[in-house]
């Protein structure tokens, strides 16, 4: 028993003729021309292969083109024979695919972002400032993170350039020493903007904040609170960002007469456990210092976690100062002291900036301004 398949009448259909070799069917009652599918397994169908607009067309014997200019909504197609295939694509859940129709465009309306870890608040804050601006200009952001590992590094470069992204943000892994990998992105003429953590050797363009003047302003602090043996936890000297702030650490005591002690500068991998051991270093010292710079906020909370356990006075006998203005430092007793960053307006200044690249190239660096925040860490005095 044939059934249409529009009003689901069986008793006024009758054959119309062959049509590719298919049996078709008329249906007097909605003025409905339709042919059967062939016997197949519904469930096997679903589950093994997602339905193509050829699907359709096999099934209705006409043209993929008809198919094609149907579901874009082409008007130059019988209301009837468009009605068939609209009603077909809902009934077998045909989804467009947007890979297909963007190599046709040349365009996939994806950004690729690429960021080194994602277990504190920074990073988060700067994707989500970065797709409030992405999604108003219609695309969709992509993102990876590659855990601090070059090696995950590369492979997700790979991975973003085989998902043909329109542009890539990128900030480099602390361990990232070897920029081929970039250099291919660039080769490929797929825009891309570098933030926070830059690729020196690549003239791209880059948002990045004054680390340089962050790190003097806050030793600075140090030093006016009456703190004169001033360590500094520092990040991998292969960063830019841990490069500028050591030398705003180094200016800031040369600026005020106290002597450079290599000893009270450490290196660490900016992960917390790597910090501890750091800290511990130099509070174990034959001679401590009385205050510690750090790189970054997770960094100077460790510090200050491990001077409590200690039982170390803070701020009284130890002053401690961050970088980045994570909002623990807020809440922790003693609340710390901190270089805030303007988190969200990175991804922002990031998003827009690559925006701009995917519709005339140029190079251009925007360097966003810092702002100390004096908390109970480091006030001695005042």
């Amino acid at each position: 028993m044939i059934k249409c398949k529009k009003c689901k009448q069986v008793e006024f259909i009758q054959k119309s003729g062959i049509m590719r070799g298919k049996q078709r069917y008329y249906c007097k009652s909605c003025d409905f021309h339709f042919t059967i599918a062939e016997e197949s397994n519904p469930t096997e169908h679903k589950r093994h292969h997602e339905v193509t607009i050829m699907d359709i067309a096999r099934q209705l014997g006409i043209s993929k083109s008809t198919v094609s200019r149907a579901l874009r909504g082409h008007t130059d197609i019988h209301e009837g024979t468009r009605q068939m295939i609209l009603d077909l694509a809902k009934e077998l859940d045909y989804e467009p695919n947007p890979l297909a129709n963007a190599l046709l465009k040349r365009r996939t309306n994806i950004i690729g972002m690429l960021v080194p870890e994602f277990r504190h608040y920074f990073f988060p804050t700067i994707i989500m400032g970065a797709q409030a601006v992405l999604s108003k200009a219609g695309y969709n952001l992509m993102i990876f993170q590659s855990d601090e590992s070059y090696e995950t590094e590369v492979a997700n470069v790979k991975a973003l350039l085989r998902s043909r992204v329109d542009g890539l943000l990128v900030s480099i892994t602390g361990k990232t020493q070897n920029f081929d990998h970039f250099r291919t992105v660039l080769q490929k003429e797929v825009p891309m903007v570098f933030f926070n953590r830059v690729c020196p050797e690549l003239e791209t363009p880059q948002v990045i904040i004054d680390d340089y003047s962050g790190a003097f302003q806050a030793v600075e602090h140090l030093v006016e609170q009456g703190y004169r043996r001033i360590a500094h936890l520092a990040g991998p000297s292969i960063l830019q960002i841990a490069r500028l702030r050591m030398q705003g650490y180094v200016d800031a005591l040369q600026k005020h007469g106290l002597p450079l002690d290599e000893s009270l500068i450490v290196y660490h991998d900016l992960t917390e456990e790597s910090a501890r051991l750091c800290a511990r270093h130099l509070l174990d010292l034959p001679q401590p210092p009385d205050a510690i710079f750090a790189v970054n906020d997770p960094s100077a909370l460790e510090v200050l976690l491990l001077a409590k356990q200690r039982g170390i006075k803070v701020p009284q006998d130890l002053g401690i100062v961050g970088f980045s203005n994570d909002p623990v430092s807020a809440i922790i007793e003693p609340a710390l002291t901190t270089v805030e960053q303007p988190v969200w307006e990175i991804g922002e200044q990031s998003a827009q900036l690559l925006l701009e690249q995917l519709e005339q190239p140029r190079l251009e660096t925007k360097v966003l301004k810092t702002r100390l925040i004096v908390r109970d860490s480091s006030r001695r005095r005042g």
